[in-house]
């Protein structure tokens, strides 16, 4: 599966901005077939960082959900900035 295609978009919620602040966590939601290891696979491909553990969940609308953590070396505000979210 490509990468982009896993990783459908990236949320700007308030909720969201702070977890990015606070946790150095991602949340975006991602294609509902996929796995932890594939979307593991496709942020690390698309954004060349890397992912200490990735927690999933389907919303009560039906998407699925990823919260992703970065290791520290790789601050998660930089990808979010890079892609216009801050």
């Amino acid at each position: 599966m490509d990468p982009y295609n896993t990783i459908k978009y990236l949320l700007g919620t308030e909720k969201a901005v702070r977890i990015l602040e606070e946790d150095n966590r991602i949340v975006c939601i991602v294609h509902k077939k996929a796995d932890k290891a594939k979307i593991k696979e496709a942020f690390e491909e698309a954004f060349k960082v890397k992912v200490t553990k990735i927690n999933t969940l389907v919303t009560p609308q039906g998407k699925k959900k990823a919260y992703i953590t970065l290791s520290g070396d790789h601050p998660a505000i930089d990808i979010a900035t890079e892609l216009g979210l801050m």
